[in-house]
């Protein structure tokens, strides 16, 4: 068993990754933490895998400059290998104000058949009784008492949905940086597994030109005893 030269720990069977396996770019990474480290010392595969998540890191900070707050985000959930995909409605529901609870319920009856088939059922009951059912009407045509009402619930209620549709834009632009945080991880990830399906073949490729190595070896030992008996 090989033994890691970060941690000094030994390395169990098919874990150990040499030096000279690593590339340039991820080596140079980790000799600046460790300037000892050689082709010849050896690391673990999870050694390997932390230097490749501060490599590609590094890679974006050197792409974008100066990374964004939500860039950052996702950069910590790859160091920490934790998941980023969660739930946002619940977080975002309970932040609101009750104004703005209110506002989306009103704005959610105002744009409903509910309320237009309420609203009209008003208006015409309230010209029935002015017109029909009462001698003496409180509102008579061309019935100003309701246009004033009217005109008062339209002043009310456009701000009120206006501050609903701003509360919307907020929940799409937090779903949005939501979205492209977890793309921006499973980009970085499928990158890191390419890494690791690289490595495992170099692996193969070398176990499987060892095993034909001593195949042939072999092949010519029993040549040599063939005609070593003849």
């Amino acid at each position: 068993m090989e033994t890691s030269y970060i941690s000094k720990k030994k390395i169990g069977k098919g874990e150990e990754i040499q030096g000279q396996d690593i590339r340039d770019g991820i080596f140079n990474l980790l000799r600046m933490d460790f300037p000892g480290f050689s082709k010849d010392h050896y690391i673990s595969l999870i050694e390997l895998n932390k230097y490749r998540r501060l490599y590609l890191t590094s890679l974006i900070s050197q792409e974008k400059g100066e990374l964004a707050i939500i860039d950052l985000d996702v950069m910590d959930a790859i160091k920490n290998n934790s998941i980023l995909s969660e739930n946002i409605q619940d977080e975002i529901e309970s932040e609101l104000t009750i104004g703005e609870k209110v506002a989306d319920k009103v704005a959610l009856f105002g744009g409903s058949w509910t309320f237009i088939m309420v609203f009209f059922s008003f208006i015409l009951l309230w010209m029935m009784i002015n017109v029909w059912l009462l001698t003496n009407s409180f509102d008579p045509f061309p019935f100003i008492l309701l246009n004033l009402i009217l005109s008062c619930l339209a002043a009310i209620q456009a701000p009120i949905i206006m501050m609903s549709q701003n509360r919307q834009e907020q929940k799409d632009r937090l779903r949005g940086e939501h979205d492209y945080k977890i793309n921006l991880k499973a980009e970085l990830e499928i990158k890191l597994l390419s890494e690791k399906i690289d490595h495992l073949l170099v692996n193969q490729n070398k176990k499987l030109l060892e095993i034909q190595d001593i195949q042939t070896d072999y092949l010519e030992d029993l040549i040599t005893e063939m005609k070593r008996k003849r």
